[in-house]
Order: structure tokens, then C-alpha cells, then sequence
């Protein structure tokens, strides 16, 4: 097995059910389909297996905010944004969960031919370019006494009851600052079929008082707030000291040797930009440029 980049190490631990970004870091799947391989598909461009009638993409059932068998998530949305730019006629999904094995059973198995939200920079799928930045934030009830914190550093939560999904990147740095004594650990792998989202549980625990404050990856925060109407601040993390980065990339996932596929969406995402921001952003994704400065509209 290859030795893992050190900055697979900083991923693994997200989310599980939520962040399938992370999932393929775990360990060394499977090979994709070598061009070899892929030469004899006679679909899409030549020496590449992508259908050029239909959208196939890869996805979880049941994980929302991003995607979900009805069609509800905001990569469900994506989806059909790209199928209607790209000229195909439907999109149709090959459905698996979030779980180790996903590339090697969708993408991997030429069942599909795009994961919609993918953290730039694995071996394992090529990336197109970035349609999205997020972070993981601080969420707290609006007018609490965490008003104007913006680092894990910030004395003012030392002693707080801060919720946070285990092994996921702010442990570290929760870590580091000694918050972690009083912190309520929520588990990093549940089956959102039949368990509610962490991101639902941490925010209604949240709003019961279980707990005082929470870090969550942006975009499970910020939608579940806005499901829950919940009155909270939420503050991306981007002035952190400590070295676990809290910002990522996200990108669309293909196969290796789908360049003129990959093309073709570099394409979709840089004339359809606009529009992929008001998506996400109707969905309360907090969105952050490269100067890690909010995008708004």
C-alpha cells in the first residue's frame, strides 16, 4: 500500500455519512480502470467510458444536505444543472452509501461517471476545478457569550460544552486548547438511513441546551440551522493558528481517464458559477472565497 500524503491524515475523520470527500482517504480501495480498459467501452469520447446521453452520477441515498433517492440536495440540484448544460437527457443515479468502498463500487465500477462533491486533491479520482470553498464553523445561539469568537483559540470557550463529531479536523485543535475535558463527542460513522444526521442531533442538542456551542463542517451547519430555524451565529473557521486546516476545496470527481469529460465540466462550472452559488447558497451553505472572505450572492 502507498503511504498516504500528509495531508490525507488531516481529512480522514470528517463525517462519514456526510463528507464523502473523506471516505475514499481510509485506505487503498481499489485501482480505477486503466485506459486500457476504458478503450473498449465505446462510450463518450474517445477512450473514455462516460455516457454522452445520460448523467450518470454516483451518491448516497440518504445524505442530506447533499444528496438524497428524492432529489433534495443541493448536488441533487447540481445534478440537474449539469445534465441540462452538458446536453444529456435525464440523469440517473447508481446509489451506494457513504462508506468505505464507495469509489471502488460506483465511479471505480464504471456504474456512474461523477461524484458531485469531492475535496480536491486524492489519488483516487482526478478533480475538476473548485465549484465550491466551505469550512467547518462555530455555531452558537445568537446573543450567547461566544458573541465575536472566531478562533478554537478564543479563551472565552475554555469550559464550554462544545459539540463536535470525533475525529474530525477541529478535534486537533480542540485538543490543542484544552477544550476537548468538556467537550460532548458525537460519533464520527452513523447510517443516515436509520440515524438521524449528526449535524440534525448536534443543532437540536444545541437548541436544548445540552450543550453551549458546536464545530461543524459548513454546509451540514448551516443547512440544518436554517431546517431547524434555528436563531444562531455561525462563524466560519478560517483564522485558526494550529496547523489542522479548517477550509477545503470541493470539486466534481471523475475518472482518471476522462479528461475530455473533466473538460467539459471545468467548462459548466466556470460559465455557470452564478448559478452553482445561488443553489448552494439557498441551501445556507456558507460559502468562502480564496481570501476566505464570505460570498454572499
Amino acid at each position: 500500500m502507498p503511504k498516504r500524503p500528509a495531508w490525507v491524515d488531516d481529512m480522514i475523520g470528517c463525517d462519514a455519512t456526510k463528507l464523502r470527500f473523506v471516505l475514499p482517504f481510509l485506505g487503498a480501495l481499489a485501482l480505477l480502470p486503466s485506459n486500457a480498459q476504458a478503450q473498449g467501452a465505446g462510450l463518450g469520447a474517445a477512450g473514455e467510458l462516460v455516457d454522452p446521453d445520460i448523467l450518470r452520477v454516483c451518491a448516497d441515498p440518504s445524505n442530506m444536505p447533499f444528496t438524497d433517492q428524492n432529489g433534495q440536495g443541493f448536488e441533487n440540484k447540481l445534478a440537474e444543472l449539469v445534465a441540462r448544460k452538458t446536453g444529456r437527457k435525464s440523469v440517473a443515479y447508481t446509489w451506494f452509501p457513504t462508506v468505505i468502498g464507495f469509489v471502488r463500487n460506483t465511479l471505480g465500477a464504471n456504474r456512474c461517471d461523477v461524484i458531485m462533491g469531492y475535496a480536491q486533491g486524492d489519488e483516487l479520482v482526478q478533480n475538476t476545478n473548485a465549484y465550491y470553498r466551505s469550512s467547518y464553523v462555530l455555531v452558537h445561539p445568537r446573543g450567547s457569550d461566544l458573541e465575536g469568537v472566531e478562533t478554537i483559540e478564543d479563551p472565552k470557550l475554555t469550559g464550554k460544552r462544545i459539540g463536535v463529531v470525533q475525529s474530525t479536523p477541529p478535534t486537533a485543535n480542540m485538543a490543542a486548547n484544552k477544550l476537548l475535558r468538556t467537550a460532548k463527542i458525537y460519533p464520527l460513522a452513523v447510517d443516515t438511513r436509520v440515524t438521524p444526521s449528526m449535524g440534525e442531533v448536534v443543532i437540536k442538542d444545541m437548541l436544548a441546551g445540552k450543550i453551549d456551542a458546536a464545530i461543524l463542517w459548513g454546509p451540514m451547519a448551516g443547512y440544518y440551522a436554517k431546517e431547524l430555524r434555528a436563531d444562531v451565529t455561525i462563524v466560519p473557521l478560517v483564522k485558526e493558528k494550529t496547523s489542522s486546516r479548517m477550509s477545503y476545496r470541493i470539486t466534481m470527481g471523475v475518472r482518471p481517464s476522462d479528461q475530455e469529460w473533466k473538460r467539459m465540466l471545468n467548462r459548466v462550472i466556470r460559465e455557470s458559477q452564478a448559478e452553482i452559488n445561488r443553489i448552494l447558497l439557498g441551501y445556507n451553505v456558507p460559502l468562502i472565497d480564496e481570501h476566505d472572505n464570505p460570498i454572499t450572492q
